[in-house]
């Protein structure tokens, strides 16, 4: 009678040990792990809420996915420099400098101002179907044509800077479910249209970061149901004050959309 229980024993102590033995390590790789977080507003977490009061315009948030990466894992060393209408760039003449050889760790999201994300969201929601549909495919011109060549100075900077770096890029949501039940807003016809400008936009950034060997994190299907007009709770603002933070993740959005894409990329 005494066998089966000293068995079980062992079984136990040694799950322990395993278990202890992969939080130490887990820890231990954390703990040497220097990490810089760029690029735009959807990086910074505009929208979020909690914003570091010397960010100013940037709007870096304390919600924002990179910092609560930096929360759950206590890297080495974490620089912040996200910042609101970013473009390329931006991140080439103001953020860059923020990497270095010893940088393990990268996260960036860019491409949506260079491609005017807001000013064909503003045509959209207060123009016509035609207004938006011409916006929409002039900003998907854009990306299609002339963002791919700016986006590859990116990458290539940060691999210059930083190249034992783990780079992940952040893609962007769709904004709006499709046929989803709003009592106001725009309908279906804009929103379909949005929705495929983020479709373009993410296919030329995945397509360019996997040519320079990065990781790209593709937030579509975790957003699913979770966009304006969807049938679960919104993580994501419609037009709201502060206008900035129209068409942005909000809390949710950042901590359950973003940061476990990014964690798991």
């Amino acid at each position: 009678m005494l066998r089966p229980a000293r068995a079980l024993s062992v079984a136990a102590i040694a799950a322990l040990l395993t278990l202890t033995t992969l939080f130490t390590a887990s820890s231990a790789s954390a703990a040497g792990v220097n990490y810089v977080a760029l690029g735009d507003s959807y990086s910074a977490g505009v929208g979020a809420g909690s914003y570091l009061s010397d960010s100013g315009s940037c709007k870096r948030s304390t919600n924002a996915y990179a910092y609560l990466w930096k929360n759950a894992h206590a890297p080495s060393s974490f620089s912040f420099v996200a910042c609101s209408g970013a473009r390329t760039g931006d991140v080439l003449n103001n953020q860059i400098s923020a990497l270095s050889s010893s940088t393990s760790l990268v996260s960036i999201s860019v491409g949506g101002n260079d491609a005017g994300f807001a000013d064909t969201m503003k045509t959209c929601v207060l123009g016509s179907d035609s207004d938006c549909l011409t916006a929409v495919n002039n900003a998907k011109s854009y990306a299609q044509n002339t963002l791919p060549s700016q986006l590859d100075k990116v990458y290539s900077a940060i691999h210059s800077k930083s190249p034992n770096a783990h780079v992940v890029v952040m893609g962007y949501p769709h904004l709006y479910k499709v046929g989803g039940d709003c009592i106001f807003g725009i309908g279906d016809t804009k929103r379909a249209a949005i929705n495929s400008a983020a479709d373009a936009l993410d296919g030329v950034i995945a397509k360019r970061v996997a040519n320079a060997g990065f990781t790209f994190g593709d937030v579509r299907s975790i957003f699913a149901e979770h966009e304006i007009c969807g049938s679960l709770s919104t993580w994501l603002h419609s037009t709201t004050l502060p206008i900035d933070e129209s068409y942005h993740p909000n809390s949710s959005g950042q901590a359950n959309g973003y940061f476990p894409v990014f964690s798991r990329s």
